[in-house]
């Protein structure tokens, strides 16, 4: 296959998501900086081609009211890093302030707890972005399209062989992958089980989008009955990987995505794609049943039925934070909303936040709130979250919400915010932001 210039920065669009992939999501603390020079630096390379360069410029034509106000939003995340007279944190955030009040701190201080979080946050939102300009100017073809899905199939495919590989042979550490918090199961190259779960999921909806459309993308002329074969054998794997990885969420999402691409089969699909249907049927009956109750026995259910256990841990009465349960962090980052209700308390500094309240509780469930929405309204305050929702409405005003994809991409939002701290690795920003941009109108 002759290697074309456009091809040539497809593989590079490739290997920077491949970097994420292998080192946690991008969640280490130094990564942002690293990921934001490779991105920064492949977007100039883009911009110096004459073609790519008129692309980009329709891209921020097409979309200037939505970039002007991300660009709004990225500015306030360096208002939140700057550092400010003691007297004005005691205006911008009183809590702050008395923090240093009671330390008798008379020097200056910015509004986030975290500075450095902050800083590596605000990074990432400009990778964010520039890897979505990047993307809808190198990816202009349905084939284009077609690659992208199949290049995450094929990442979720190796991830979950080295992920079951590791379980089966008790989840040691080795170079860079930590395994020590999940012993009993499969993380692949994350240090987080439902992260890895949620990035499988993604990976599942490009296989179906794939087998949705390769027959009327690709080649009619050509026969691609093995081509699908091989698509449902990185399919049983990343079945493989999701039920392993004895997430309550990832295996939800993931019985919900089959059951909706079911029904859109039986009752809403014009045309049936046999291919499609019996792949979902034998996965259903033989991945989750067979192989679930093998890896997992009568506990596979369980996994399934997370909602119940997170309504018992949110509805408890359990006053003693040191269990730190889900339900306790969520209420306990609820009510840090109102001390820190203008402007936050930073992007990425409720580890802060949590110490500086419980400092001998360990790390473990420090780091996050495990509940999205309340976490963001903290670290964003309302004035940060007012900006971030204008912009996504203006995005909101052109994603197409009759298509499958899409609807399963906000369901999946919907339960990762209210439910769990995803979105706040970097990795699945990315990969579901990508996802959502195709097809988009007026692009």
């Amino acid at each position: 296959m002759h290697l074309t210039k456009n091809r040539f920065h497809q593989l590079i669009f490739y290997i920077l998501i491949s970097f994420l992939i292998i080192f946690n999501g991008g969640n280490y603390d130094l990564y942002p900086q690293f990921n934001f020079v490779l991105i920064g630096s492949f977007f100039l390379y883009c911009f110096t081609d004459l073609n790519y360069k008129a692309h980009i410029k329709k891209i921020f034509f097409n979309n200037k009211k939505i970039i002007l106000i991300y660009i709004i939003f990225l500015s306030y995340l360096i208002f939140q890093i700057l550092p400010f007279p003691i007297e004005l944190i005691k205006f911008f955030s009183p809590s702050k302030y008395k923090f240093f009040f009671d330390l008798e701190y008379d020097n200056f201080s910015s509004i986030s707890l975290d500075p450095s979080k902050t800083y590596f946050n605000f990074l990432n939102y400009i990778s964010l972005i520039l890897f979505l300009i990047i993307f809808k100017t190198i990816f202009y073809k349905e084939k284009h399209i077609l690659n992208f899905y199949y290049f995450l199939i094929i990442s979720g495919f190796f991830t979950s062989i080295i992920a079951v590989y590791f379980y089966l042979i008790g989840n040691p550490d080795f170079l860079f992958i930590s395994n020590i918090n999940y012993k009993n199961a499969a993380t692949g190259f994350f240090v987080n089980r439902t992260v890895f779960a949620c990035f499988l999921n993604l990976c599942f909806l490009a296989g179906l989008e794939y087998l949705s459309y390769i027959d009327f993308i690709k080649n009619k002329k050509k026969d691609n009955f093995f081509t699908k074969i091989y698509l449902r054998i990185f399919l049983l794997f990343i079945t493989i990987g999701i039920i392993t990885s004895f997430s309550r969420i990832g295996n939800f999402l993931f019985l919900s995505i089959i059951i909706l691409y079911l029904l859109n089969q039986f009752f809403f699909k014009q045309k049936k794609n046999n291919f499609i249907f019996y792949s979902l049927i034998l996965i259903i009956f033989f991945d989750i049943l067979i192989f679930g109750i093998y890896f997992g026995g009568l506990e596979m259910i369980n996994r399934f039925a997370f909602l119940k256990n997170e309504f018992e841990n949110y509805l408890s009465d359990n006053s003693l934070i040191l269990a730190a349960s889900r339900g306790d962090l969520a209420v306990f980052g609820f009510n840090q909303i109102k001390n820190f209700f203008l402007f936050g308390y930073g992007a990425g500094s409720f580890e802060i936040l949590f110490k500086n309240f419980y400092p001998s509780t360990g790390i473990y469930y420090a780091n996050h709130a495990h509940f999205d929405i309340i976490e963001f309204m903290g670290e964003f305050g309302i004035i940060g979250m007012t900006i971030l929702f204008l912009t996504i409405f203006e995005c909101c005003k052109k994603i197409k919400f009759d298509n499958l994809k899409n609807l399963y991409l906000f369901f999946f939002l919907f339960i990762i915010l209210f439910f769990d701290f995803s979105f706040h690795i970097f990795l699945i920003q990315i990969i579901y932001s990508l996802l959502l941009s195709i097809n988009l109108k007026g692009i």
